[in-house]
């Protein structure tokens, strides 16, 4: 891409597989270095988006990483997840945004983007603070310019994406800028339905599922189209399940195995691609969804191209996509920073 005006310069930490700078990269941005430590998030990256250094972040300098007039990071969210322990700072990985500080206290892009699960809004600090109230608080006061920070809760479906996934932005412009980022208006959700997007023609690559358990397979020729796990026969219920639906006042009547309907809009996809999970159950074949079913309902196009040349592979692909920022949504994200800030 021609260098103008109005190509920012970006750089990209925790790049993931590359959901997030797909979404910038439409917009416009100019990913000039991008760092994620998984080697299978790597893989997928410099096949669709170029170079990413593999390294761990601890481990760069700040000398190392390019100026830059943008900087965006999805530091790790399991430490802060509903779907994780909940460790929050106290998990080595929940004080990685330290690290990403470091790096914008050197570099003070005019943009910060931070992007992470809800969780993050309900997590105390380690003296006791909010988690979120530190962020905007070491954002403002970033080397006596600091930043405004403006932050949101977000359903994907509000921004085009085909998935109710709630997460965290937070958007920092330099003061010095006098510029607060409005965060866009909610889009309709006309057309996010299953049914409009599981017609993958059939010459579009990673068509390729990973077989359920002989026990989930069991459970899900019982579940229809738009039901869960508590439609399956008690007799026909895992031991481990069968404890729960004598209880489920106690596990809080929880809604695994959820099979979705063509006319729903599909729930959260997860990194571990499990039944018990996420919605990962097709409405009306008895399997996963694909990779290329999940990469649509995260809104990869159908040519950014996943790798499943064997089990192990299509098991990490599940991984990475279901860890990405919805393509869709960080495009509404970047295109409204560029048409405010930039």
């Amino acid at each position: 891409m021609k260098e103008t005006n109005n190509t920012p310069k970006m750089v990209s930490l925790f790049s993931g597989c590359g959901g997030l700078d797909k979404g910038f990269a439409m917009a416009g941005f100019d990913i000039i270095w991008a760092n994620d430590f998984d080697s299978d998030a790597q893989a997928v990256y410099k096949l669709n988006l170029g170079e990413i250094d593999g390294r761990d972040i601890l481990s760069v300098g700040e000398d190392e990483i390019p100026d830059c007039d943008i900087l965006t990071a999805g530091f790790p969210c399991q430490p802060f997840s509903n779907a994780g322990n909940r460790k929050g700072v106290h998990d080595s990985r929940g004080m990685l945004y330290k690290e990403c500080l470091r790096i914008i206290a050197t570099k003070m892009p005019k943009v910060i983007v931070f992007e992470n699960v809800k969780g993050l809004l309900s997590t105390n600090y380690v003296d006791g603070r909010k988690l979120v109230d530190v962020i905007i608080e070491d954002l403002s006061s970033m080397n006596e310019i600091g930043y405004d920070v403006t932050y949101e809760l977000i359903n994907a479906s509000d921004y085009g994406v085909p998935q109710n996934r709630q997460r965290v932005f937070f958007i920092g412009v330099r003061k010095d800028l006098n510029n607060i980022f409005v965060f866009p208006d909610k889009h309709d959700k006309e057309g996010l339905t299953l049914g409009n997007i599981l017609d993958v023609p059939e010459g579009v690559a990673n068509q390729v599922d990973w077989p359920l358990s002989p026990q989930a397979m069991e459970m899900i020729t019982y579940i229809p189209e738009g039901g869960s796990w508590k439609d399956v026969p008690y007799e026909h219920l895992a031991p481990r399940f069968r404890k729960i639906r004598d209880n489920m006042k106690k596990y809080h009547s929880p809604n695994f195995y959820r099979r979705f309907a063509r006319n729903e809009i599909c729930g959260t996809m997860t990194a571990s691609a499990q039944p018990e999970n996420c919605g990962i159950v097709h409405p009306t074949e008895n399997r996963r969804f694909t990779i290329r079913e999940v990469a649509r309902i995260q809104t990869f196009p159908d040519d950014f191209i996943f790798i499943d040349s064997n089990m192990r592979n299509i098991t990490a692909m599940y991984k990475v996509i279901g860890n990405a920022v919805p393509v869709k949504m960080a495009n509404v994200i970047a295109m409204a920073i560029k048409e405010q800030i930039f």
